[in-house]
């Protein structure tokens, strides 16, 4: 979604932005001060020919302040593809940077916190997947959107959250390897029909007399029917909603329509109303009228959705934030941008593998 006020170097105007907006708004003169911050990182994106990308999740003060474009992975990769800006500031996590730089690799592309990692991301790496082709030759790779470049290199296509189901049910094959989100893969199978089969627990549950990993009838667990492979990764965000909460949250509002990432658990999102990514959420909300809404997703984007709908209200179930997302700042970013500090680098070998599994999911859509 284009920003109409990430063109503004105004500080008054920002401000007012932002008194508006802000659900939880801070004392008068530290409100004034990132009002002046973001007028200061928007002239200087002028002066730089740069573009701010800033995904769903970011805190609500730079989100609705200096990101040119917002959205989700999906949305802000193609953002990237498109991007004419010499420069591009990605105010994400560092795999949503390193997408930028797979398909602009000419362009400076810089992350404002360097340690904003992901948890997920970091479940797997490229060896775990030439050890799960070697293991299963012949399958293709489906890859979660939410990795780093390497692991996306050693894939055949990757997806997103809006387009997971899409992108398996357009393979040629009768079985798939879908990493590294768990939960995630559950649902794609449950939304398809198939199957998934998850070798880490195999492994861990059955061992024959070999060592070998068996089935329950004592076969080779390679053997086993499946349509999904998978791989035991989780958001630590989205890993933590339970069912009680969801019962909970109804006893107290009867009428409340409960949204669920697909990063959260099978039993959650059975559980929920509606489960969709973070565009999908937005859009839902925006386009039906409820009595209130509850995101089982990162509390940022709630807080960011009641600042451009205030005639929505939002349930918030806070005690979880993403810690690798909140580490990016309207401070963080300027200091970024200013210094042109913690450019995204991939080596080429690596970036050209990536990319084509990038551009698959472009093309699936």
């Amino acid at each position: 979604m284009m920003n109409d006020a990430a063109t503004l170097t105004d500080p008054d105007a920002l401000y007012d932005i932002l008194e508006e907006r802000l659900e939880d708004r801070p004392s008068d003169p530290e409100l004034r001060n990132k009002a002046e911050m973001a007028a200061e990182i928007n002239a200087l994106k002028q002066e730089q020919n740069a573009v701010i990308l800033g995904h769903n999740y970011m805190e609500p003060a730079l989100f609705h302040t200096i990101p040119d474009y917002t959205g989700s992975s999906l949305e802000l990769s193609r953002r990237a593809a498109e991007a004419e800006a010499d420069t591009i500031v990605f105010c994400g996590v560092r795999f949503m940077a390193e997408t930028a730089k797979i398909v602009n690799p000419d362009k400076t592309v810089l992350l404002p916190a360097e340690e904003a990692g992901c948890s997920l991301a970091e479940s797997i790496t490229a060896e775990d997947v030439r050890r799960l082709r070697e293991r299963y030759p012949g399958l293709p790779v489906v890859t979660y959107v939410n990795t780093y470049a390497d692991v996306k290199a050693e894939s055949d296509v990757c997806c997103t959250s809006s387009n997971a189901a899409q992108v398996v049910e357009s393979l040629d094959s009768d079985t798939v390897i879908f990493i590294p989100d768990e939960f995630l893969a559950q649902n794609v199978a449950q939304e398809t029909g198939k199957d998934v089969l998850f070798p880490q627990k195999r492994e861990r549950k059955d061992v024959g007399g070999d060592g070998a990993p068996t089935s329950g009838d004592g076969a080779p667990a390679e053997a086993a029917d499946a349509d999904l492979i998978g791989w035991e990764g989780r958001c630590v965000v989205h890993e933590m909603f339970q069912v009680e909460d969801v019962q909970q949250a109804r006893e107290e509002h009867p009428d409340t329509v409960v949204l669920a990432h697909p990063e959260c658990s099978p039993e959650v999102v059975e559980e929920a109303d509606h489960s969709g990514s973070t565009s999908s959420m937005i859009d839902y909300v925006e386009n039906t009228d409820a009595e209130s809404y509850l995101l089982l997703t990162e509390c940022s984007m709630g807080d960011n959705i009641m600042g451009a709908n205030p005639d929505k209200n939002l349930l918030r179930m806070c005690w979880q934030r993403c810690p690798h997302m909140n580490q990016i700042t309207l401070e963080d970013t300027y200091r970024n941008l200013a210094n042109n500090q913690y450019q995204i680098e991939i080596e080429e070998e690596v970036r050209l593998g990536a990319l084509e599994a990038v551009e698959r999911m472009l093309e699936i859509g």
